[in-house]
């Protein structure tokens, strides 16, 4: 399969080997007429396939500054100041880089000013910033980009109506799920490569379906329905799918972007990059824009100092939390959220502004998470005044903004908040102090969401002390595991929220007694886990089913820094990643715990399932099937002992293919042999020594006496 490499690999290439592209004198180097040995230029495919871009003016960090008093030559010192008083706050205005032009004959100012930054992205600052700042009543800043003056200079005069191109029906992008086979696809990144494959579990061995080199330049990222696979670049995100293959479906330029979050419904993107200050003294200035996927267009753009946006979530580049926006539960993407400073600011995607035009105040809260399927959030407050005032985790239904219920919670050390993945529970896990708070103790609050009045249950271990290790819930269950305990070899217990006679309240189903494990993966399907000892365990896996509580299987996998099932659940991956410097690759597992199939890679760096969107049989279709699958599964049986034949047949067509390599090479060399017999009797002055006739066998027998020496030497000096 040929590869496209683009000038951005070359010179990512360059640097893993050291090379110093601007010391090679490129002009120097003539290739053959019509030859370009399969490099293309970056630009070659833009020109090929898209209209020619507008060249850039180079004043992108120029900002025009106008309704400013227009005033005589004795007061211009005085404006400047105050001009330069504003605006140099904001960013580093180059020498020279404030000019008010003067009306040669009034002698006064126009009443406008140039400003010139060193990077645009403090021009693009200093415009949000102070258009529409009032200097006095009568003065109130119009602050444009200088670019855009020539923008609008472009716009005709006359209004032509836009040309309406014909229809042309769009490719496709869910035809990988129309696979026979019913398989699921990876995508994997090694070295400079990322490959797309089948997970083809019949055949022992991975499909390749698409392969690129340099297809990213940072990481690799699905849509969360799997419709797009999106790539990292310097000069923005892209997003790849198709029909037959994976063809560009959409730029979002977007400089230096570092990160990529996708809604749930694969809607909209939000892309995030952080600059560095012109003033050392500054914390990094942080871009994030929200694009529609389908159009390219920004929908919205939130900029502003690091700071700004250091409140709460998962700490990532420059102590920016991650990620920054968090969406609204269900596929239809209306509502995304942040955190700030005693507020959650709510925004909806119809107009991209804040619900009801304002955040929802909330005095301290440091954590929010949304319920998975409905616009509900969660909220934790700490302790406040010392003690006097307790915590409260919260639900707060949007968009009315009413609270559900609310539970407080006193002597608390640390909360954590886990929604089960169709929305009906919320687990909180509470860490509290002791009297003495010397220590601390963790118990489970356990929300019943789809209920009337949302009742709330109480969990405590039973040796309350035990340190949590992991909490996980069963996707479209009702059961949850825990890893607890202090020990080398932790417990694991395993819980429902029904019983048998189906009242409310909680049971523990099982407790394992010293497992080898630090880490939950449930499959996606619910009723199998998997339980990992991850890092200090060096890979350990046990493969449980929760249905009958019983260990189907055990395995390992040295070394193992990641474990990921497919989206059905028949099939778990562990991969060693470039985390370690040896044993990187992936290997393919059954869900009760057989081993499949093992790949090596070399600099391994990603493995990611592709993900389904939600089935769309109903729960009733979905139970009828399962009840009558001995029926469906026929067809497949018979698939099955069809790909076992051929797995057999191609083992027979190996073993033959191996034996005629032999036969092969003895007869090639008894060939040779054969050739210099006439050089070998001349060896042996004419000796035919090939002959086995020629030649007498005899047999002949070695008498061989054992320590008579020693016992003669003995016997004489006994003589003696």
């Amino acid at each position: 399969m040929a590869l496209a490499i683009s000038m951005e690999g070359i010179e990512a290439r360059a640097r893993e080997l050291g090379v110093d592209l601007s010391a090679v004198d490129l002009d120097s180097i003539t290739l053959p007429a019509g030859e370009d040995f399969g490099i293309l230029s970056d630009d070659e495919e833009v020109l090929r396939n898209e209209d020619p871009p507008e060249l850039e003016m180079g004043l992108s960090n120029i900002i025009v500054v106008d309704n400013l008093p227009v005033v005589p030559p004795e007061k211009f010192e005085k404006l400047e100041n105050v001009i330069r008083k504003i605006y140099s706050q904001i960013g580093a205005i180059k020498e020279n880089g404030l000019w008010m032009p003067v009306n040669p004959d009034t002698k006064k100012t126009y009443g406008y000013c140039f400003i010139e930054y060193n990077t645009p992205q403090e021009a693009e600052l200093a415009r949000e910033k102070t258009n529409g700042y009032k200097l006095d009543k009568s003065h109130i800043f119009a602050v444009n980009m200088l670019d855009d003056f020539e923008k609008y200079m472009k716009v005709p005069d006359t209004w032509t109506p836009a040309e309406i191109k014909p229809y042309t029906p769009g490719e496709n992008l869910l035809k990988w799920l129309t696979d026979e086979k019913a398989r699921d696809q990876f995508v994997i990144r090694a070295g400079t490569l990322t490959e797309v494959y089948w997970n083809d579990a019949r055949k022992l061995a991975p499909e390749l379906v698409f392969q690129k080199q340099y297809w990213t330049d940072s990481f690799i990222q699905w849509s969360p329905l799997g419709t797009y696979l999106a790539t990292v670049h310097r000069q923005g995100s892209q997003v790849w799918g198709g029909e037959n293959g994976f063809e560009r479906l959409m730029r979002f330029a977007h400089p230096m972007v570092k990160l990529i979050d996708f809604s749930p419904g694969e809607r909209f993107l939000v892309t995030y990059s952080s600059h560095e200050p012109s003033n050392p003294r500054d914390t990094h200035r942080v871009v994030l824009n929200v694009f529609d996927v389908r159009t390219g267009k920004v929908m919205r753009d939130f900029k502003g100092s690091a700071d700004e946006f250091t409140t709460g979530g998962n700490i990532g580049v420059s102590g920016v939390s991650w990620p920054i926006f968090r969406w609204g539960g269900g596929k239809d993407d209306k509502y995304f959220a942040r955190l700030g400073k005693n507020v959650i600011s709510v925004y909806e995607t119809n107009t991209f502004s804040l619900l009801d035009k304002k955040s929802l105040k909330v005095e301290n809260v440091v954590d929010f998470s949304w319920s998975p399927t409905d616009p509900i959030i969660s909220l934790f407050v700490p302790e406040m005044g010392g003690g006097n005032q307790p915590a409260r985790v919260s639900l707060v239904q949007i968009p009315g903004k009413e609270e559900l219920r609310q539970k407080n919670l006193f002597s608390v050390s640390d909360c954590k908040m886990y929604w089960q993945n169709n929305g009906e529970y919320l687990a909180v896990q509470v860490d509290r102090y002791t009297k003495t708070k010397k220590s601390t103790y963790t118990g489970f609050e356990l929300f019943r969401i789809k209920e009337r009045d949302i009742p709330i249950e109480v969990l405590e271990l039973e040796n309350k002390n035990d340190k949590i290790i992991a909490f996980a819930w069963e996707p479209k269950g009702h059961r949850f595991a825990i890893i607890h305990g202090d020990g080398p070899r932790p417990d694991v217990s395993f819980y429902t929220m029904r019983t048998s006679n189906n009242t409310s309240r909680v049971s523990k189903l099982t407790t394992l007694k010293a497992k080898q494990a630090n880490a939950l993966f449930w499959s996606p399907a619910g009723r199998f886990i998997v339980l990992a000892g991850l890092k200090g365990f060096n890979g350990q896996l046990e493969f449980y089913n929760v249905d009958e509580l019983e260990t189907m299987a055990t395995g390992e996998h040295f070394m193992a820094t990641d474990i990921m099932w497919d989206p059905t659940g028949r099939y778990l991956a562990t991969a060693v990643t470039s985390v370690h410097e040896m044993e990187n690759g992936f290997q393919i597992w059954s869900f009760n715990g057989k081993h499949l199939y093992k790949v090596s890679k070399d600099h391994f760096y990603q493995f990611i399932w592709r993900p389904r969107p939600p089935s769309l049989l109903t729960p009733e279709k979905e139970e009828e099937i399962s009840k009558n699958l001995k029926k469906y599964s026929k067809k497949y049986e018979q698939e099955d002992q069809d790909a076992f034949n051929q797995l057999s047949e191609q083992e027979r067509k190996r073993r033959t293919q191996l034996q005629e390599e032999w036969d092969s090479w003895v007869a090639k060399w008894r060939q040779i042999h054969e050739e210099e017999r006439a050089y070998r009797r001349e060896l042996r002055d004419g000796e035919a020594s090939d002959e086995e006739e020629e030649y007498e066998a005899k047999e002949v027998e070695v008498e061989e006496v054992v320590d008579v020496t020693e016992e003669v030497l003995a016997f004489d000096l006994d003589q003696e």
